[in-house]
């Protein structure tokens, strides 16, 4: 492998599970990570909905349908890289890699035959962008007896550590996700329960649009206390690190049988006990792994819904809440830098897994290359 493997350009691409559109980020890694353009590129409103419907639980496609959205995926995630680099004036030979999450259908770490799935053909990428490219990241860290997620806390304590505070980044996508960084000691890292895809998915049956945009929706109700005792009663809450989830557990028929004896609640009453849902369950999973957290820095999609913000400042207290913006890095593009520089450690030929985190038998080197 030449010496020079980690410097220079990587692409990353993540589209996560609210679907919402495909975060692409150019980095270069010299020294610290920088960041040298990104961009949200929508995603096909018939794919999204396709990719909606199959990730619920009861969703069901046959052998052509896969097929055909792994490739559909594929070029998708090809166009959003070519996009990216025309956008940003770049030519694709300068770049050394491009490290793709791919679209996750069902994610299953446990049972008798574990898996997780994700799609996107890096057959498709390659040949489109001639650009070497590196995907199925999870897969192995499942092979060796770990959750296959989460992947980016590796990232977050290379980039956001700091060795005289206790801190955490929390990650609000579909689903939320904790990086626990201790001063001293081992990093720890776990899917607390669902962030933004329960709400955005009643938002959108109710209201239409894909998002609640600022927490405006929540805004307009009152939590219900029967309902959030409900809620919070979930196994997966109960269950200990390491642990992940996604939105073939936390969808709407998971909500409906919750509401079952609620008829007389608003659309609006639900959509804030949802969010007040939200933010209980994140500060519970760092009250309970973190006593001694004093930061919370935020990244993702929930941190432009003030009014998920203000209700996770409530619950954390005296706990310092902030973007990560205030430290130099994107919220919006954390995690597709995650995956450009999960891309360059593959080549590296170094691990991309923390066992303490995913819980695998130890270290391994993540991902498939399909080369330029």
């Amino acid at each position: 492998m030449p010496a020079d493997v980690r410097e220079g350009l990587y692409i990353g691409l993540i589209s996560g599970t609210s679907v919402d559109g495909i975060d692409a980020a150019l980095v270069e890694f010299d020294g610290t990570p920088a960041l040298h353009f990104a961009r949200t590129y929508p995603m096909p409103e018939t794919l999204a909905q396709e990719v909606l419907k199959l990730s619920q639980a009861h969703g069901h496609a046959s052998l052509d349908a896969l097929g055909q959205l792994d490739t559909r995926l594929g070029e998708v995630f090809a166009d959003t890289a070519l996009r990216l680099l025309a956008d940003s004036g770049t030519n694709a030979n300068t770049v050394r890699a491009l490290g793709s999450h791919g679209q996750t259908l069902r994610h299953r770490p446990l049972g008798e035959a574990p898996f997780t799935m994700q799609l996107g053909d890096a057959n498709v990428i390659a040949e489109r962008t001639g650009i070497t490219t590196v995907a199925d990241f999870r897969r192995r860290d499942v092979a060796a007896g770990g959750q296959g997620a989460p992947l980016v806390p590796a990232f977050h304590a290379a980039v956001l550590h700091d060795p005289g505070e206790d801190r955490a980044v929390l990650n609000m996508g579909g689903i939320a996700n904790l990086s626990l960084l201790p001063a001293q000691g081992k990093v720890r890292g776990f899917d607390t329960g669902p962030g933004n895809g329960l709400m955005d998915a009643w938002h959108l049956r109710h209201r239409g649009g894909r998002f609640d945009r600022g927490g405006a929706f929540a805004a307009e109700g009152r939590v219900d206390p029967e309902l959030l005792s409900r809620l919070l009663e979930d196994d997966f809450l109960a269950l200990p690190p390491p642990k992940s989830t996604g939105r073939d557990h936390y969808h709407l028929g998971w909500l409906e049988e919750r509401l079952v004896g609620r008829s007389s609640l608003s659309i609006a009453d639900v959509q804030a006990t949802l969010l007040a849902f939200t933010a209980r369950s994140i500060a519970d999973a760092v009250r309970a792994y973190l006593p001694t957290c004093r930061r919370v820095l935020v990244c993702g999609g929930g941190v432009h819904n003030l009014s998920l913000m203000a209700a996770l400042q409530a619950e954390f207290g005296n706990i310092s809440l902030a973007s990560t913006a205030a430290y130099g890095i994107d919220p919006d593009f954390m995690e597709a830098m995650a995956f450009a520089w999960l891309a360059r450690e593959t080549l590296a030929g170094r691990p991309g897994n923390l066992p303490e985190v995913t819980g695998a038998r130890g270290l391994r080197i993540l991902g498939a290359i399909y080369p330029a």
